[in-house]
């Protein structure tokens, strides 16, 4: 029963990842697939094209896209599910997989609601999704430390703050292919779910905070 239960707390990551990462790669070669699933409001809103708030997560815009996206997501995701799974026991693999999920939608309403009348406008990529990921886990231990390019380490807390600055700048500025606005939307999704299903989170955050030296 143990390793029935933490084999799939060890790889959820992983397989995300590889589902990910195999669906982009075929898209790179296959643009009617990108058409297919990728995000447009338009589309969705005269053809009922659902499905495409979830599909276009499993899409990137390029290959450096889609391997920042899931090294973040490998990166954090592992321990974000130990942390559920701390809290939840057996259900928090389930948890954080509604999570992903949940957060690949509502970090994409907003974006809808702009661009429903846009015929034009794309987006593609599990940004929303990585992002609610790695606030959960700042929520989760706020003073962990990441380095960038190994070189310079800050605080988990601090890196966020920096990213969402960063999002809101390039949702105002960018002209990609990339749904910036859904960095803001799913980190703050991540860090609202993360609050209302681990009980007593808050309470460890701001002890944590309270206690950094």
């Amino acid at each position: 029963m143990a390793a029935m239960y933490l084999w799939p707390m060890q790889s959820i990551t992983l397989i995300i990842v590889l589902i990910t990462a195999a669906v982009s790669a075929l898209a790179f070669q296959q643009p009617e697939l990108m058409q297919k699933l990728q995000f447009n409001p338009y589309t969705i809103k005269r053809r009922n094209e659902w499905y495409r708030f979830v599909t276009h997560a499993l899409l990137h815009a390029d290959w450096m896209h889609l391997i920042v996206n899931m090294l973040v997501l490998y990166s954090f995701g592992q321990s974000t599910v130990y942390f559920f799974n701390l809290y939840l026991g057996q259900a928090g693999t389930i948890v954080f997989i509604a999570m992903y999920v949940l957060a690949v939608v509502a970090s994409s309403i907003s974006t809808y609601k702009k661009h429903k009348d846009h015929h034009w406008y794309n987006a593609v990529g599990a940004s929303g999704a990585v992002s609610a990921v790695l606030f959960s886990h700042v929520l989760f231990s706020p003073l962990t430390k990441i380095y960038l390019y190994g070189i310079l380490p800050l605080p988990s807390l601090l890196w966020a703050a920096l990213y969402v600055g960063y999002s809101v700048w390039s949702s105002r500025n960018s002209n990609d292919n990339i749904n910036h606005e859904a960095h803001l939307w799913g980190a703050i999704f991540g860090l609202l779910f993360t609050a209302l299903t681990c009980q007593g989170v808050l309470q460890m955050f701001f002890h944590q905070i309270q206690n950094m030296r």
